[in-house]
C-alpha cells in the first residue's frame, strides 16, 4: 500500500489494508467473493475466502467460507448471467436454512415461470 504522511513524503507498506477512508462514512472491503460456473460440474473460476461451492440441486448452491465470519449478520450481493432474465434469491428455498458463519445459500430462478435454473455464471460478494 502506498501512503503519505500529509507533507508529501510517500511510504510503501507491503501488507497494508484499507479499512476506512476520509469522510463520515467508513469504507469496508469485501470479506469474501466468488465467481463460479453454475452449469454442469460447478467450479469456482476465482474467489477470495471461499473454499468451495456445493451444488444442492438445479439452481440451488451453498457457498462455503474458508475463514468463518464473526457472525451471520453479513450482507450478500449476488448476480447471475448467461441465461436471460432471471432472479437471484439468497436462501429463498423455504427450508429455513439461514446464513451461518460458515456458509450461505443462493437460489436462481427463471423470471418467466419461477423454475429454478442453472446459470452460466454466478458472482457473489460478502460484506460485514
Amino acid at each position: 500500500m502506498l501512503s503519505t504522511n500529509g507533507s508529501g513524503t510517500l511510504s510503501w507498506a507491503a501488507n497494508g489494508g484499507i479499512t476506512t477512508t476520509t469522510g463520515s462514512a467508513p469504507y469496508y472491503g469485501a470479506r469474501a467473493w466468488v465467481n463460479f460456473n453454475g452449469t454442469g460440474t460447478v467450479a469456482i473460476s476465482a474467489s477470495v475466502n471461499v473454499s468451495s461451492i456445493t451444488d444442492n440441486a438445479t439452481g440451488y448452491y451453498t457457498v462455503n467460507f474458508t475463514t468463518a465470519m464473526a457472525d451471520a449478520n453479513y450482507s450478500v450481493q449476488a448476480i447471475i448471467g448467461g441465461i436471460g432474465r432471471t432472479y437471484v434469491f439468497i436462501d429463498n428455498t423455504g427450508t429455513a436454512a439461514a446464513p451461518t458463519t460458515s456458509a450461505f445459500k443462493i437460489v436462481t430462478n427463471n423470471a418467466s415461470d419461477t423454475a429454478q435454473i442453472d446459470p452460466t455464471y454466478v458472482m457473489a460478494a460478502v460484506f460485514r
